[in-house]
């Protein structure tokens, strides 16, 4: 679980989960408003919002992509790079167009998957939380959340920066005990659009020259 964003895009890893539930300590304030926020995207028929994802080592992201995320419930469709990855409530499937191969793994208990709003529900079992306080980002006055792992994972820490007047994730930063760094900055949200009804059906049809494995 080195840096779960590159990871899980390029090689379609599922992300084993750590948690020592017992040696958890949970902020009131923070998990207020983690609680609220992951309410409020659970009340939605759906959520869409556009997104840049950073990548880069020492605190310093030298590398940012465009990305698209869909989610209904459970299920959810990514797009960033060559990379599009689908949760149909079953099964992941990662489909990357540049090596024209799909992965498909079955998620289990023990196991969590990728999305840019992962860690409004890991928190509460694989983190330490703590509120810091208020903060700009991106000119949004957001409140600013640190997690950090219970238990070694490769994560040093992870900041959250959201906005608690629109119950919205604005920003994501993960570091890395490599020293690498993640950072996920949304915007354009919209919900509760008109989605294709085949919005998370994975269509083998369309894949016909492609590697399909399943691990």
């Amino acid at each position: 679980m080195k840096n779960i964003f590159s990871k899980v895009i390029l090689s379609g890893l599922v992300v084993g989960a750590a948690g020592l539930a017992s040696a958890q300590k949970i902020d009131a304030k923070a998990k207020k408003i983690l609680d609220d926020i992951t309410a409020n995207y659970k009340s939605k028929k759906n959520t869409y919002f556009k997104f840049s994802f950073g990548r880069g080592v020492n605190g310093q992201v030298t590398k940012t992509e465009p990305g698209i995320y869909y989610a209904s419930g459970d299920k959810y469709k990514l797009k960033i790079m060559e990379t599009e990855q689908i949760f149909d409530g079953n099964k992941i499937y990662n489909v990357n167009t540049e090596d024209m191969e799909v992965t498909v793994a079955k998620p289990n208990a023990s196991s969590t998957m990728f999305s840019p709003i992962n860690y409004l529900s890991t928190y509460r079992n694989d983190y330490n939380v703590i509120y810091n306080g208020k903060k700009f980002v991106n000119g949004v006055n957001t409140d600013f959340i640190k997690l950090t792992p219970i238990k070694s994972n490769g994560i040093q820490y992870v900041y959250l920066f959201v906005d608690s007047e629109r119950k919205q994730m604005v920003k994501l930063e993960q570091y890395g005990s490599n020293k690498d760094v993640a950072v996920i900055a949304i915007k354009d949200y919209k919900e509760n659009q008109d989605l294709d009804q085949n919005m998370f059906v994975f269509d083998k049809n369309k894949f016909k020259n492609y590697i399909i494995t399943e691990l």
